[in-house]
């Protein structure tokens, strides 16, 4: 493991699943007592997204933005809202120089599949109609997450594809949860690792899932036809179960002609880039912005 990393591993909490109502007050207080990001520079502001039901948002604008990317948070599709997201949202914004539209889609269990992929994509829409308004290109939309975020960020890229949606210009799947039948080599082995181990990933998928079965729409790997989707940026961590299935999938992209660049990050584990005094993190997250910024403007820097 990273030298850096390995000291935070017994002070971290491993996500709890059980009772999701206590895991979401404990990642709140968790956030809540991290300093707040800095946001010098950009116009934050929450909207209302029409739907049924309504999405709110949280929009981090940096000035001469040209581009956006739904940014689609992470925590087995269970915990997360709009303020244990907005370290993500600003960051991003500050350092890719694109419009963050932070979603707050409805969480499992109340709410199971495909409930988060609906708000999602009613973002999505949403964004596309009102480019001008939101003063971006709607030719320069993408969608991102991280975790299941990710994995809803991939499943999103398939609906548009697939119903003629909204064009999405690029896809950043940051260590994406794609696949619920936990079948690699990764996802056998890695049944005590930091934050999150393969017992956390089967309950994620059953609160998600209920008694449902998984279509490609809630595990992306499950879909059998890749091509014609938008480029890609997937970032792994070794020491993660989720990782075998991510570099799967980035293959078979690649197998049918969709660009992507992807990034195993050695010594790391799912979520550490949270960890931002760690000299890899801090490459992790510049890596993404750069990533997204090449996307979205065509710039190199």
């Amino acid at each position: 493991m990273d030298p850096e990393l390995e000291p935070f591993v017994p002070l971290l909490p491993r996500l709890d699943l059980t009772d999701p109502a206590a895991a979401r007050a404990k990642v709140a207080a968790l956030v809540a007592s991290i300093p707040a990001p800095d946001t010098t520079g950009l116009d934050v502001q929450d909207r209302t997204v029409p739907a049924d039901p309504d999405v709110p948002v949280r929009i981090y604008r940096p000035k001469d933005a040209q581009g956006a990317v739904l940014w689609l948070s992470g925590g087995g599709w269970v915990v997360g809202d709009l303020d244990t997201e907005r370290h993500w949202g600003a960051r991003i914004a500050a350092g890719s120089g694109a419009v963050v539209i932070s979603v707050n889609y409805r969480r499992s269990p109340e709410h199971r599949f495909p409930a988060a992929l609906d708000d999602v994509y009613a973002v999505l829409s949403w964004t596309a109609e009102h480019a001008a308004e939101l003063g971006i290109d709607p030719d320069r939309i993408a969608v991102g997450g991280h975790s299941a975020g990710g994995g809803l960020a991939a499943a999103v890229a398939l609906r548009a594809r697939d119903e003629q949606g909204p064009p999405i210009r690029f896809q950043m799947l940051n260590q994406p949860a794609l696949d619920d039948r936990q079948e690699t080599w990764s996802q056998r082995t890695f049944t005590d690792t930091p934050a999150q181990d393969r017992a956390t990933v089967a309950m994620a998928w059953r609160h998600y899932l209920g008694s449902g079965q998984a279509t490609p729409y809630a595990a992306p790997a499950r879909a059998t036809d890749l091509s014609g989707l938008p480029p890609a940026y997937i970032s792994t961590a070794e020491f993660d179960p989720l990782r075998d299935e991510e570099i799967t999938y980035a293959l078979r992209l690649l197998q049918v002609g969709v660009p992507v660049e992807l990034h195993q990050w050695p010594g790391t584990f799912h979520g550490s880039q949270a960890i931002l005094s760690a000299e890899v993190s801090q490459r992790q997250l510049a890596e993404l912005c750069a990533a997204l910024r090449r996307a979205l403007t065509g710039a190199t820097g």
